[in-house]
Protein backbone atom coordinates (compact mmCIF):
# COMPACT_ATOMS: atom_id res chain seq x y z
CA UNK A 1 0.00 0.00 0.00
CA UNK A 2 1.22 3.13 -0.92
CA UNK A 3 0.43 6.02 1.73
CA UNK A 4 0.47 9.77 0.82
CA UNK A 5 1.29 12.15 3.73
CA UNK A 6 -1.07 15.05 2.68
CA UNK A 7 0.22 17.02 5.20
CA UNK A 8 3.76 16.66 3.88
CA UNK A 9 2.11 17.73 0.07
CA UNK A 10 0.59 20.77 1.50
CA UNK A 11 3.83 21.51 2.38
CA UNK A 12 5.83 20.74 -0.93
CA UNK A 13 3.03 22.67 -2.84
CA UNK A 14 1.28 25.21 -1.27
CA UNK A 15 4.92 25.95 1.24
CA UNK A 16 1.56 26.39 3.94
CA UNK A 17 2.87 26.32 7.52
CA UNK A 18 -1.10 25.85 8.32
CA UNK A 19 -2.34 22.01 8.64
CA UNK A 20 -5.81 22.93 7.10
CA UNK A 21 -7.01 21.86 3.74
CA UNK A 22 -9.01 24.64 2.64
CA UNK A 23 -9.98 26.69 -0.63
CA UNK A 24 -10.60 25.16 -4.02
CA UNK A 25 -7.51 26.48 -5.29
CA UNK A 26 -5.66 24.80 -2.79
CA UNK A 27 -7.36 21.67 -3.20
CA UNK A 28 -6.59 21.35 -6.79
CA UNK A 29 -3.20 21.82 -6.60
CA UNK A 30 -3.00 18.94 -3.98
CA UNK A 31 -5.12 16.99 -6.10
CA UNK A 32 -2.65 17.29 -9.35
CA UNK A 33 0.21 16.51 -7.47
CA UNK A 34 -1.37 13.62 -5.97
CA UNK A 35 -2.33 12.25 -9.59
CA UNK A 36 0.98 13.31 -10.59
CA UNK A 37 2.22 10.39 -7.86
CA UNK A 38 -0.83 7.76 -8.97
CA UNK A 39 0.94 7.57 -11.87
CA UNK A 40 3.66 5.86 -11.14
CA UNK A 41 1.79 3.61 -8.87
CA UNK A 42 1.81 0.14 -9.77
CA UNK A 43 -1.50 -1.52 -11.42
CA UNK A 44 -3.87 -2.74 -8.58
CA UNK A 45 -2.10 -0.53 -5.95
CA UNK A 46 -4.23 0.80 -3.11
CA UNK A 47 -3.39 4.61 -2.17
CA UNK A 48 -3.40 5.64 1.23
CA UNK A 49 -4.38 9.25 1.26
CA UNK A 50 -3.49 10.28 4.98
CA UNK A 51 -5.31 12.77 6.72
CA UNK A 52 -3.68 12.18 10.43
CA UNK A 53 -1.56 15.47 10.46
CA UNK A 54 -4.41 17.69 8.62
CA UNK A 55 -6.68 19.83 11.25
CA UNK A 56 -9.90 21.10 8.61
CA UNK A 57 -10.72 20.17 5.20
CA UNK A 58 -13.68 22.01 4.53
CA UNK A 59 -16.07 20.71 1.68
CA UNK A 60 -14.40 22.54 -1.46
CA UNK A 61 -11.29 21.13 -0.78
CA UNK A 62 -13.14 17.85 0.22
CA UNK A 63 -14.94 17.89 -3.00
CA UNK A 64 -11.75 18.70 -5.28
CA UNK A 65 -9.37 16.43 -3.66
CA UNK A 66 -11.35 13.54 -2.78
CA UNK A 67 -14.48 13.63 -4.85
CA UNK A 68 -12.77 14.13 -8.11
CA UNK A 69 -10.09 11.39 -7.58
CA UNK A 70 -13.07 9.08 -6.75
CA UNK A 71 -14.79 10.10 -9.93
CA UNK A 72 -11.58 9.92 -12.42
CA UNK A 73 -10.63 6.50 -10.45
CA UNK A 74 -13.90 5.53 -11.15
CA UNK A 75 -13.98 6.51 -15.19
CA UNK A 76 -10.26 5.12 -15.41
CA UNK A 77 -8.02 7.70 -15.88
CA UNK A 78 -5.59 5.97 -13.58
CA UNK A 79 -6.07 2.30 -14.42
CA UNK A 80 -6.78 -0.38 -11.86
CA UNK A 81 -5.87 1.30 -8.48
CA UNK A 82 -7.53 1.92 -5.37
CA UNK A 83 -8.37 4.73 -2.85
CA UNK A 84 -8.58 4.47 0.52
CA UNK A 85 -8.54 7.47 3.25
CA UNK A 86 -6.84 7.15 6.27
CA UNK A 87 -6.51 8.70 9.46
CA UNK A 88 -9.92 10.55 9.19
CA UNK A 89 -11.21 12.75 12.42
CA UNK A 90 -14.90 13.20 12.35
CA UNK A 91 -14.76 16.92 11.32
CA UNK A 92 -12.73 15.59 8.23
CA UNK A 93 -15.15 12.17 7.94
CA UNK A 94 -18.17 14.70 7.96
CA UNK A 95 -17.00 17.31 5.18
CA UNK A 96 -15.70 14.81 2.95
CA UNK A 97 -19.00 12.53 3.21
CA UNK A 98 -21.29 15.84 1.77
CA UNK A 99 -18.46 15.79 -1.12
CA UNK A 100 -18.93 12.10 -1.85
CA UNK A 101 -22.95 12.29 -1.39
CA UNK A 102 -23.62 15.15 -3.46
CA UNK A 103 -22.29 13.50 -6.57
CA UNK A 104 -22.89 10.24 -5.83
CA UNK A 105 -19.62 8.08 -5.01
CA UNK A 106 -18.12 6.48 -1.89
CA UNK A 107 -14.92 5.70 -0.49
CA UNK A 108 -12.97 3.53 1.74
CA UNK A 109 -11.84 5.16 4.91
CA UNK A 110 -10.12 4.07 7.90
CA UNK A 111 -11.00 6.62 10.94
CA UNK A 112 -8.33 7.37 13.40
CA UNK A 113 -10.11 5.79 16.38
CA UNK A 114 -9.02 2.18 13.97
CA UNK A 115 -12.65 1.91 12.48
CA UNK A 116 -12.75 1.06 8.78
CA UNK A 117 -15.77 2.79 7.34
CA UNK A 118 -17.33 3.58 3.92
CA UNK A 119 -17.93 7.27 3.39
CA UNK A 120 -20.47 8.78 1.04
CA UNK A 121 -23.46 7.66 -1.34
CA UNK A 122 -24.13 3.66 -1.22
CA UNK A 123 -27.28 1.70 -0.77
CA UNK A 124 -28.26 -0.87 2.14
CA UNK A 125 -27.46 -4.02 0.33
CA UNK A 126 -24.62 -3.16 -1.12
CA UNK A 127 -22.94 -1.07 2.23
CA UNK A 128 -24.75 -4.95 3.83
CA UNK A 129 -22.38 -6.74 1.59
CA UNK A 130 -19.19 -4.04 2.14
CA UNK A 131 -19.73 -5.04 5.97
CA UNK A 132 -19.61 -8.71 5.60
CA UNK A 133 -16.30 -8.25 3.36
CA UNK A 134 -15.20 -6.26 6.28
CA UNK A 135 -15.70 -8.55 8.82
CA UNK A 136 -14.72 -11.31 7.17
CA UNK A 137 -11.39 -9.42 5.04
CA UNK A 138 -12.35 -12.05 1.62
CA UNK A 139 -15.30 -13.60 0.30
CA UNK A 140 -16.52 -15.58 -2.81
CA UNK A 141 -19.81 -15.01 -4.42
CA UNK A 142 -21.08 -18.51 -2.41
CA UNK A 143 -19.71 -17.04 0.53
CA UNK A 144 -22.08 -14.59 0.42
CA UNK A 145 -24.75 -16.19 -1.02
CA UNK A 146 -24.63 -19.04 2.03
CA UNK A 147 -24.46 -16.00 4.46
CA UNK A 148 -27.02 -13.63 3.34
CA UNK A 149 -29.25 -16.82 1.92
CA UNK A 150 -29.28 -14.67 -1.58
CA UNK A 151 -29.05 -17.11 -5.49
CA UNK A 152 -25.85 -16.82 -6.61
CA UNK A 153 -26.24 -14.52 -9.56
CA UNK A 154 -27.42 -12.09 -6.53
CA UNK A 155 -24.59 -12.08 -4.48
CA UNK A 156 -22.24 -12.10 -7.44
CA UNK A 157 -23.74 -8.90 -8.72
CA UNK A 158 -23.18 -7.08 -5.35
CA UNK A 159 -19.35 -8.13 -5.45
CA UNK A 160 -18.87 -6.98 -8.85
CA UNK A 161 -20.57 -3.87 -8.25
CA UNK A 162 -18.17 -3.28 -5.02
CA UNK A 163 -15.49 -3.82 -7.04
CA UNK A 164 -16.47 -1.84 -9.94
CA UNK A 165 -16.85 0.94 -7.11
CA UNK A 166 -13.11 0.49 -6.40
CA UNK A 167 -14.08 -0.43 -2.84
CA UNK A 168 -12.99 -3.75 -3.05
CA UNK A 169 -10.16 -5.97 -4.85
CA UNK A 170 -11.01 -8.72 -7.02
CA UNK A 171 -9.10 -11.74 -8.04
CA UNK A 172 -9.18 -14.53 -9.75
CA UNK A 173 -8.74 -18.07 -8.04
CA UNK A 174 -7.58 -21.85 -9.36
CA UNK A 175 -9.84 -23.60 -6.74
CA UNK A 176 -10.95 -27.77 -6.32
CA UNK A 177 -14.33 -26.16 -8.28
CA UNK A 178 -12.47 -23.84 -10.84
CA UNK A 179 -11.70 -20.07 -11.14
CA UNK A 180 -13.69 -17.96 -9.18
CA UNK A 181 -13.45 -14.53 -7.56
CA UNK A 182 -12.33 -13.32 -4.74
CA UNK A 183 -13.45 -10.26 -3.24
CA UNK A 184 -10.77 -9.07 -0.56
CA UNK A 185 -10.66 -5.92 1.63
CA UNK A 186 -8.72 -2.75 0.68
Amino acid sequence: MAKYDLYKFLREELKFSSNNLVTRPSGQAIRERIERDIEKEAEGAVIALDFSKIGVIDYSCADEIVAKLVSRLLSGEYGDKYLLLAGLNENQKENIEVALERKDLAVMADTRDGKRVVLGELNNYLRDTLDFIVKRRTVTSKDLSDSRKLEANTSGTRLLNLHKKRLVKRAEEMRNDGRIWVYELL
